[in-house]
């Protein structure tokens, strides 16, 4: 097996140039911080966390780096309606991001530089393409010149000139050409001082243009030939088109090995049509709204089930009736995640210990042998997926299959009666819990519910409360004689406290060995 990878430069699926054993580099572009991450925000983040996993758990070493745009015409306007200043939006915004990017188990980004700290060297690459001929100066700014960089237009894969009648381009009667775009931006008169930075142009102070952050940024950080750069498919053309000509232009050097562009969610209305995210519709779905229907890790399971070139489908939503606060998908998700946890917390019955104490592989051996034929198919499967450019949609499928395998086993030996001693079904059943746990780590799942996110021991204490109260209702209903009039509201009550339970988000489910609960379906 040999790890194949699709880049949108290339447009085929090519042999990764690097081997298991040595580093790999990956930029990835980040967020503009002028409003709370929506779930949109949360698609890249997770793909390439994923990607990363999947580079080390193979034996790469890999270096993330994902910036924070922090500085733009966007956050100086939001700034200007909240009545407060850039950097205070962007340290607001930026923590909201951090937080999202938590919730989801987002953990791989090893830096996030912001484009404020670096400035200054945007200012010297800028230089450096002005002196090669690539870049010049008019009274508002610097711009780059896309007729001197014959290969424009390659990574989207159109011509200039198709490229400036279809996009909306900085519309500027000084510049040399429609496509031109901007390096560095002269100060307006109404524009606070804190986005105005000093330069040697001619302009004067002023603020860099979007693309050239990553540029520098990347660059500095990861050095001139990146082996991996991604982003959204949205950001292909310009930002990324326009990243690709300058970062050439000023290195003579191949920007990046490899671009991978993950896909876009696409949304329907309630009668099933096709919706865009947007704000002024008033469907945009911030991920601290979505996390109070359906966890972080249900979230990433949405965004794994597909494979990351395709659209992220979200289904139907009826975004304005309050019954319906997150799309139809995200709800079948909640669902399908539901499975996983409820697995989870089996292996806790069936091992006395809990799923998170298995101790699993951290990298792959090829070499791996199994007691069950099955559990190498499935070994095999998820590596075949995850090598042919990633495909989590069908690592999903394989993780399902065998958790369902496994929960057949599980009942068909009675794994879970006390009375049980079958000892080799126990043993077989816990390594492949081990197979599982050691796939769903790979894709950043862990199959838990945190109690702390619901406050912590104080929570579990009176949950623990609940569940002894209704277990001394029940026992008492069950020791009342049939003509007891008290032994149906006896039950009663005990329906009650679930289905109340239940409205609160929380599961009851009644076991031989005692009652247990958690948070989801």
């Amino acid at each position: 097996m040999a790890l194949q990878v699709y880049s949108t430069l290339t447009r085929k699926k090519e042999p990764f140039h690097k081997r298991p054993g040595e580093s790999v580099s990956m930029y990835v572009c980040g967020p503009t911080v002028y409003k709370p991450s929506h779930i949109g925000h949360m698609v890249g983040p997770v793909i390439f966390d994923t990607v990363k996993r999947y580079l080390t758990y193979l034996g790469y070493k890999v270096t993330w780096v994902v910036n924070i745009t922090d500085v733009d015409d966007k956050l100086i306007v939001r700034a200007r309606e909240l009545k407060t200043t850039v950097p205070a939006l962007a340290a607001q915004m930026t923590e909201d991001y951090f937080k999202c990017l938590k919730a989801l188990n987002v953990t791989g980004i090893d830096h996030f530089p912001r484009a404020t700290e670096y400035v200054s060297g945007m200012i010297e690459v800028i230089q450096k393409l002005e002196a090669k001929g690539y870049a010049y100066q008019v009274g508002d700014g610097v711009y780059f010149d896309v007729s001197r960089d014959t290969d424009y237009g390659a990574l989207s894969n159109r011509d200039p000139e198709q490229m400036e009648a279809g996009a909306r381009l900085e519309v500027n009667a000084r510049k040399r050409n429609p496509g031109d775009f901007a390096l560095w931006k002269g100060a307006k008169p109404d524009e606070p001082p804190e986005v105005q930075y000093e330069s040697p142009f001619t302009c004067g102070r002023g603020r860099p243009g979007w693309h050239i952050e990553c540029t520098c940024m990347a660059i500095k950080m990861l050095g001139e030939t990146l082996d991996i750069h991604g982003g959204g498919l949205d950001l292909q053309f310009p930002h990324h088109e326009n990243e690709l000509a300058q970062s050439e232009s000023w290195t003579d050097k191949p920007f990046a090995r490899v671009w991978m562009h993950n896909g876009l969610l696409k949304l329907k209305d309630k009668d099933g049509n096709e919706a865009k995210m947007a704000g002024s519709l008033g469907n945009v779905l911030n991920v601290v709204d979505a996390l109070k229907h359906v966890s972080g890790e249900a979230l990433r399971f949405f965004m794994l089930k597909t494979h990351y070139r395709s659209p992220i489908d979200l289904g139907i939503w009826d975004w304005k009736n309050p019954a319906t606060p997150v799309p139809d998908g995200l709800v079948e998700s909640r669902t399908a995640h539901g499975s996983f946890v409820r697995f989870a917390e089996r292996v806790k019955r069936v091992t006395g210990s809990g799923y998170a104490e298995l101790k699993s592989p951290a990298t792959f051996d090829p070499n791996r042998t199994f007691t069950q034929p099955a559990f190498a198919e499935a070994y095999r499967e998820f590596r075949a997926y995850l090598d042919d450019d990633f495909n989590t949609g069908g690592a999903v499928g394989v993780l399902s299959t065998l958790v369902t395998s496994l929960n057949k086993a599980a009942d068909a030996a009675k794994l879970e009666d006390p009375a049980t001693t079958n000892a080799a079904a126990k043993a077989e059943f816990i390594e492949g819990a081990t197979l599982v746990k050691e796939m769903a780590t790979v894709l950043g799942l862990t199959f838990d519910v945190p109690q702390a996110d619901l406050g912590g021991a104080l929570v579990a204490g009176l949950m623990q409360l609940l569940l002894d109260l209704r277990n001394n209702l029940r026992t008492e209903a069950k020791a009342a004689a049939k003509d007891n009039p008290l032994k149906k509201a006896l039950f009663d009550q005990t329906d009650l406290i679930r289905k109340r339970l239940a409205d609160l988000g929380v599961t009851l489910e009644d076991r031989p060995g005692g009652t247990t609960w958690r948070v989801g379906s």
